[in-house]
């Protein structure tokens, strides 16, 4: 038995509460990760974890155990970086997650730099439009607007602001009216991104502000989609800026209720990754690289959509 394999598999396990899940992303079967618990437990000839067919808890002993665990794998996974961080030269695969909308607008530009600087580092890029779990995902980082993905165990990093937009086709609003209030749209087909919850935009100014049900005629958990739908006349959509600045460049959407502020201001682009006091040298260069690219402006950066 690796007991050292073994032991990082048990840590796996507990932290995914899963045995599938870890060996997805152990890249291993689900036997071989149950066969390694269970060689480490007969090793130790103590239970480490109780097991039901629907979940999963520490024994008293595999508590301490996991203690003890987590402090030798980062001591040794620490010691390795170290070792790499004087070569100067990161290298392997970096997960990435990202909305759709960065990495069609600034995410490549960013990329092609640091990979510059850093030729042996690749990138696996996973994008997503509504929702995503970093930690079941397996990323090194993930770009988000979404502080719902923030949590204890990951580090928060905010980059710069994205604005929404309300924005509708010449077209569609000469056939069915500008709305000059948020009440008013409630006579329009709104368009909307939606993680399959029910979606509200809410509306401020000086006077008060407004809440407006959506989802009519269409919903969809893809940005893009929704872009297409509203060049194709069916409605009135709120899109993030970066996606429909040439469309508004051009004229072929026009922005709507310009005065209020929607869904309390522009959303906050952050970068999150694991909690932990150690990072991988490719992991933490990339992480330095990409708050000092957007610390060395002095406004936030102005987002371009490509697509």
């Amino acid at each position: 038995m690796n007991q050292l394999q073994a032991m990082r598999v048990f840590t796996r396990v507990v932290d995914l509460s899963s045995f599938a899940l870890a060996a997805r992303q152990l890249g291993m079967s689900a036997t071989a990760v149950t066969r390694s618990v269970g060689m480490l437990e007969t090793h130790l000839n103590m239970r480490l974890l109780n097991r039901t067919t629907r979940s999963l808890s520490l024994t008293d002993v595999g508590r301490e155990y996991l203690d003890g665990c987590r402090a030798i794998i980062t001591k040794l996974d620490e010691l390795e970086s170290n070792l790499a961080e004087t070569t100067r030269d990161p290298c392997g695969t970096l997960r990435i997650a990202t909305p759709s909308i960065f990495a069609t607008s600034s995410l490549s530009a960013l990329l092609t730099t640091y990979r510059a600087m850093h030729p042996r580092v690749a990138f696996d890029v996973t994008t997503f439009d509504t929702s995503i779990d970093m930690i079941e995902g397996g990323f090194d980082v993930c770009f988000s607007v979404d502080p719902r993905l923030a949590s204890s165990t990951l580090v928060c990093r905010t980059l710069t602001t994205i604005r929404e937009v309300i924005v509708a086709t010449p077209t569609y609003l000469a056939h069915h009216g500008a709305p000059a209030e948020p009440a008013d749209l409630s006579r329009h087909g709104l368009l909307s991104v939606t993680d399959g919850a029910s979606r509200i935009w809410e509306f401020s100014d000086g006077r008060g502000t407004y809440r407006v049900n959506t989802g009519s005629p269409l919903t969809s958990s893809s940005n893009a989609m929704v872009r297409t739908a509203t060049l194709s006349h069916m409605g009135i959509a709120l899109l993030p800026l970066p996606l429909v600045a040439d469309d508004l460049a051009h004229g072929s959407l026009v922005p709507v209720l310009e005065r209020f502020v929607v869904n309390g201001g522009p959303l906050e682009l952050s970068l999150l990754y694991s909690g932990r006091n150690y990072l991988s040298a490719r992991v933490r260069s990339f992480v330095d690289f990409i708050v000092q690219q957007y610390r060395s402006t002095e406004r936030p950066v102005k987002l371009r959509a490509v697509a």
